[in-house]
C-alpha cells in the first residue's frame, strides 16, 4: 500500500484531498505545516507528498520541498505542490525547489488523481 502525506494548513482542504483519495488503496497521513511535514516524512517515510506552498510558521511549502529533496528527512519522496499561486514565476519557484508537479487551486479531483498516476508511472 502506497503512503501519501497531505500537508496543508487548512483542514477542509486536507479533508477534500483525503476524500478524493479514499477510493484508492492508499495509507494517508496529514500535517498542517512544513515543519510537521518534515518530521512526518522522516518518521513515516511516505511514497508521495501533496503539499501546500503557503503555510504559516518558519517552514513554508517551498522550503519543506527543498529539504525533502535534499534528503534531510530520510527517503526522498516525489512532491506535488498544491497552491493558489499560479504565475509562471510561482511555478518556476516550485520546480526549482524540487517539486515533481505543481497544481494550482482550485483543481479538480480528476486532475489530482491524474497527477498522482503520472508520478507513479515516472517512478516505475
Amino acid at each position: 500500500m502506497k503512503k501519501i502525506l497531505i500537508v496543508d494548513d487548512h483542514a477542509d482542504i486536507r479533508r477534500l484531498i483525503r476524500m478524493t483519495l479514499e477510493f484508492e488503496d492508499y495509507e494517508i497521513q496529514e500535517t498542517a505545516d512544513g515543519q510537521a511535514a518534515l518530521v512526518a516524512a522522516r518518521d513515516w517515510q511516505p511514497d508521495l507528498v501533496l503539499m501546500d506552498v503557503m503555510m504559516p510558521g518558519p517552514v513554508d511549502g517551498l522550503e519543506a520541498c527543498r529539504q525533502l529533496k535534499q534528503g534531510q528527512a530520510g527517503k526522498v519522496p516525489p512532491v506535488i505542490l498544491l497552491t493558489a499561486r499560479g504565475t509562471k514565476r510561482d511555478r518556476d519557484a516550485g520546480l526549482e525547489a524540487g517539486a515533481d508537479a505543481y497544481l494550482v487551486k482550485p483543481f479538480g479531483p480528476l486532475q489530482l488523481i491524474e497527477s498522482i498516476a503520472s508520478i507513479w508511472q515516472k517512478a516505475a
